[in-house]
């Protein structure tokens, strides 16, 4: 009996990104651009100079670059945690490390629920995951102001019957004109820093920055300064933001958090490829430190019905501005 040939139906020749839907944003000078998958921010720019690492629309966010992360920022330390009297055991999505990392949301398509010149909102409800068997809503704006640049506004609700435990995160590399960060200027507003183990999992209370490597609270010379550690004890400006500045070849880039962010992650890419190392600074504003799921340490917990808000942002300052 002969064998048949296989036939293939190309329905529909048009290709999509492996990031989905590419949302473009802008307002004065600053463009974005927010992808379906996972809502992350892929691209932001200001007169066309780029404040964070960007990447194309048809490749996967290099080292989580402009991920938002929920329901927890970091690591869960084997990915097993105890909550309302049970235990829970989530994929361990870093394996090398045996950890759970930067949450659930990062990997599927959000839902986009409006779209404007100036601004888009999407949203995701991942219920049902493994590991997470609660149903809390997310939604996130992005919003372009001419002067005042990136606003981010995070809103989460507890859709089902039970407490949800939750964090927040977000993973934009800040970049300036230069191409290694090693020459520039940072600023990083905290009075401690959190020590991890080889593996990311905090192995002690945080200490005080004084006296020590970590110590950014007057901007200096990052130097060779190795960095992939949260920060906690945040000094705010009398609006309760806290700012984190880099600046080099006479740009400055700059990244705000509301007061329901408590930590920073500030990374500076020392194990990544070439190409990426030390050439922008990972910095991450987050709810929750590392391990925030085992340890309960500022721990969101959701009633049923309950939310909460939180906003950061970035913008772009002019070497003459004093801010």
């Amino acid at each position: 009996m002969p064998r048949r040939a296989c036939a293939v139906r190309i329905l529909n020749r048009m290709t999509i990104p492996l990031t989905g839907a590419q949302y473009e944003i802008e307002a004065g000078d600053y463009r974005a651009t927010v992808t379906e998958l996972g809502a992350g921010l892929r691209e932001l720019t200001h007169a066309a100079t780029p404040l964070v690492t960007g990447f194309d629309a048809d490749e996967l966010p290099p080292h989580s670059a402009g991920q938002l992360l929920a329901p927890w920022p970091n690591r869960i330390d084997g990915g097993s945690y105890a909550f309302g009297g049970a235990t829970y055991h989530l994929a361990l999505s870093e394996p090398a490390r045996g950890n759970a990392i930067h949450g659930l949301s990062r990997w599927i398509p959000w839902t986009l629920v409006a779209h404007h010149r100036g601004e888009v909102t999407l949203r995701s409800v991942p219920h049902g995951q493994q590991g997470y068997p609660f149903a809390v809503q997310v939604d996130v704006t992005y919003r372009l102001h001419a002067q005042a640049g990136l606003h981010v506004t995070v809103s989460a609700a507890n859709r089902g019957s039970r407490p949800a435990p939750w964090g927040l995160g977000q993973h934009p590399y800040l970049a300036v004109a230069s191409p290694v960060v090693d020459d520039c200027q940072l600023t990083v507003p905290a009075d401690r820093w959190l020590p991890v183990d080889a593996r990311g999992i905090p192995s002690g209370a945080p200490r005080d920055v004084s006296g020590t490597d970590f110590d950014f609270r007057t901007a200096r010379k990052l130097g060779d300064t190795r960095l992939d550690h949260a920060f906690t004890g945040l000094r705010r400006e009398a609006d309760g933001r806290a700012w984190v500045r880099l600046e080099g070849s006479g740009t400055r880039t700059a990244l705000w958090a509301d007061a329901t962010f408590g930590w920073l992650q500030v990374f500076t890419g020392d194990p990544l490829e070439p190409e990426h190392r030390r050439t922008a600074l990972g910095v991450e504003p987050m709810t929750c430190p590392p391990n925030a799921f085992v340890s309960g340490e500022d721990l969101i917990v959701l009633q049923p019905e309950g939310t909460v808000r939180c906003q950061w942002g970035i913008r772009s300052f002019s070497p003459n501005e004093t801010r």
